[in-house]
């Protein structure tokens, strides 16, 4: 906006100042021909060298000779006439000629000169100061000045002001867009109405949730419809497999082997239908539940573990969620420091900052900085064949993830120092907001 209305200022400064001088330029070459014209009627000049006074603000009329002598000059006395140096002088051909000349003297004004051929080689010089043309561009130029600032400001409030009010509904869609995740693609953003961009904009991002929603939901329909309908057969060649195993057969270590392959299978297709109940399911119930009493639990069950589990829960931990998931949650935590840690495995229970968390940490391999995220990523094995030969289904991370999430918290993996795998579950403690992070 500035720099429209300075070229816009210069612009009208410019036109005004070119429309007053070709004015003042014109009413002085209509006074020299008028000049000329009386200069033609008596061949000599006027007696005493004295010119009638022009009009219409002229204040010099003059004639001068060949010789470049001025013969007459309105006022009289011809020699206390003005030198204009510089001034034009028609050529061969030309009937006039104009110039503006620099004033006289330091702090004059600018004069316009026009000079017309007259009879017996003679010219007429017309005289005018341009001190009205100076005054009025110089009034004008500082009227811009001082108004420029002020009408800028007013200009840019104006537009700020205006455009915000035009981007407001693109504001709202902005925000409620960013709002939507993978466990709220029912939302949709404000539609603003009328028939313009940004109501056509707020349109084709509903349609695509309501593409997306429908996709998601069927993609999850059908993991839980695959997951529940693994669960029958999978019993069934379980239970055939057990009834082989217990027969004294040669082949029982292929019956062993494959029984122990449908456990698996088993274990995943119930991970899958856990993952299914998470992603679509209703908010966890919010029951008062002790975590540190889950983790002792938890040790309890272990009594015969590879390697040897410490338990650090000195006083309660109380939060607000699903006992079962919860459970489930650090179960799937604590299953995969004893699958890889070397001789110690150690679960602590405490409160931070508002938090109730709890921490496993094991001796083993640890988890590269690269893969921190990635290992809570369904199916991801950081080592498949051990994970794989240890009765990892590689969904068991993204579980306890999904839970902490589903209870307003998270679960990351942070560095040690003495190396090995720090997992860290935090969710709000009792009486906190339920519900998935963004």
């Amino acid at each position: 906006m500035a720099a429209v209305l300075a070229a816009g200022g210069l612009w009208l400064y410019a036109l005004l100042r070119a429309n007053l001088v070709d004015n003042t330029t014109g009413r002085t070459e209509l006074a020299a021909l008028r000049a000329a014209a009386q200069l033609d009627s008596r061949t000599p000049p006027p007696p005493g060298g004295r010119l009638t006074a022009p009009e219409n603000g002229v204040d010099l009329v003059l004639v001068r000779d060949a010789a470049g002598r001025t013969v007459a000059a309105t006022g009289g006395d011809p020699g206390r006439a003005p030198a204009l140096d510089g001034a034009p002088r028609p050529g061969p051909g030309e009937d006039s000629r104009s110039a503006v000349l620099p004033p006289e003297h330091p702090g004059g004004h600018r004069r316009a000169v026009v000079a017309v051929a007259a009879p017996g080689g003679h010219t007429v010089y017309a005289v005018t100061v341009l001190g009205d043309v100076d005054d009025a561009t110089g009034a004008v130029a500082v009227a811009l000045l001082a108004g420029a600032p002020p009408l800028i400001a007013f200009a840019a409030a104006l537009a700020w002001w205006v455009t915000g009010r035009a981007l407001r509904p693109v504001d709202a869609i902005h925000t409620e867009l960013a709002s939507v995740t993978a466990s709220e693609l029912d939302r949709r953003v404000p539609d603003p109405g009328g028939a313009d961009e940004i109501a056509q904009l707020a349109r084709t991002v509903n349609a695509t949730l309501d593409r997306l929603e429908h996709a998601d939901a069927r993609q999850r329909q059908f993991t839980a419809d695959a997951s529940h309908e693994l669960r029958n057969p999978l019993a069934a060649v379980r239970s055939r497999l057990e009834v082989a195993l217990a027969a004294d057969r040669p082949d029982r270590e292929s019956v062993a082997a494959a029984l122990a392959e449908t456990d698996r299978l088993r274990r995943i297709a119930a991970d899958l239908l856990l993952l299914a109940r998470l992603d679509g399911g209703p908010p966890p119930r919010a029951e008062p539940v002790d975590l540190a009493l889950l983790a002792a639990e938890d040790a309890a069950r272990r009594g015969g573990a590879r390697v040897a589990l410490r338990l650090d829960a000195r006083a309660p931990v109380p939060a607000a969620g699903d006992p079962a998931r919860l459970e489930r949650a650090l179960a799937n935590l604590v299953d995969n420091a004893l699958r890889h840690a070397r001789s110690e495995v150690a679960v602590r229970a405490a409160e931070e900052d508002g938090w109730a968390v709890l921490e496993v940490t094991d001796d083993g391999p640890g988890i590269p900085d690269a893969d921190r995220e990635r290992v809570f990523e369904r199916f991801v094995r950081l080592d498949a064949d051990r994970s794989r030969a240890g009765g990892g289904t590689g969904l068991g991370l993204a579980i306890a993830r999904e839970v902490a999430r589903a209870h307003g918290g998270d679960v990351r993996a942070l560095p040690t120092p003495a190396g090995g795998a720090r997992l860290v579950l935090r969710i709000r403690r009792r009486g906190g907001d339920m519900g998935r992070q963004p």
